[in-house]
């Protein structure tokens, strides 16, 4: 059989690489010069007095073991799997291109696209919403005597910040007002499911049954992890931590579902063979004797 010959146009590839600009870009806008909603509060608000603490998961740590891992493991699987998939010729400007590569091409261009939109939706509704953090008094220390009665039941708008030790660090007063949802958990959750749907459908291995399963558990179970930390550091309220675990595992799950060629059917390698004349026929045939 003849091999399968397939071009790949240099505009394709620009195009992508543009709508994936167009997705990506306004996140580094919001996260250099955008400016959240300022919403007030209440003095007896007992969930915004919780104490500053440092993250327990990072979010360099969080972005490298989300990115590289994916990454690492979806070029890896490719090359692996090379020997099993259809031959097929892939040209790009004249370069005859693997077809692992090409592979790992689609699976990570995919995987960076449904991450760009779940961080560009989760920033979208945290500036929208701009609901404080559980440390927010801590961070803060507004000018507003809790103590007075005239204060009491009453929704504070405006207010400054006189806290010296944070007054003066600009992300730490920006982000105190960054807590729907938590990006920590859209984004964990989003890389980890993508990373458990991926070894679903493409790791082949038979090695060991279970192998692959105790590789996905452990991968949402970081997720999990990661999005808890965010609860016991005082980062997030546990509301903000649950849409953001869901926002993750929605969009995972429509990337792969419908963006991705993870659950395209193939016919089987017979019908395959088969023309479609022949394959007409065969179908008369088995109508006919049914009647």
């Amino acid at each position: 059989m003849a091999s399968e010959v397939i071009q790949i146009p240099l505009g394709k590839v620009v195009v992508d690489i543009v709508l994936l600009n167009c997705v990506g870009w306004p996140i580094l806008f919001l996260y250099l010069w955008g400016s959240a909603f300022h919403r007030g509060f209440f003095c007896d608000d007992e969930s915004l007095r919780h104490p500053y603490h440092e993250s327990t998961v990072p979010s360099w740590s969080l972005y490298i073991t989300g990115i590289g891992l994916n990454c690492l493991v979806m070029v890896l699987t490719e090359f692996l799997n090379r020997p099993g998939d259809n031959k097929r010729e892939i040209y790009f400007m004249g370069w005859n291109v693997p077809q692992w590569v090409y592979n790992g091409y689609c699976a990570i261009g995919i995987f960076a696209f449904g991450a760009a939109c779940s961080q560009l939706t989760t920033d979208v509704m945290k500036y929208t919403i701009g609901r404080l953090r559980p440390h927010f008094y801590t961070v803060c220390e507004p000018n507003i005597d809790c103590s007075l009665p005239e204060n009491q039941h009453i929704y504070h708008i405006n207010f400054s910040c006189t806290n010296p030790s944070y007054i003066y660090n600009k992300r730490v007063m920006k982000e105190m007002r960054l807590s729907f949802p938590s990006g920590h958990s859209s984004f964990s959750m989003y890389s980890m499911l993508y990373f458990a749907i991926y070894l679903q459908k493409r790791m082949t291995w038979d090695g060991s049954k279970l192998l692959k399963h105790t590789l996905q558990f452990l991968a949402v179970l970081n997720a999990v992890f990661t999005a808890m930390t965010r609860v016991s550091d005082y980062k997030h309220h546990w509301s903000d931590v649950l849409s953001g675990l869901l926002l993750g595992a929605i969009v995972a799950s429509i990337t792969t579902r419908f963006f991705s060629t993870f659950f395209t059917r193939t016919a089987p390698p017979l019908l395959q063979a088969l023309s479609h004349s022949e394959l007409s026929n065969l179908n008369g045939n088995n109508i006919r004797s049914h009647v």
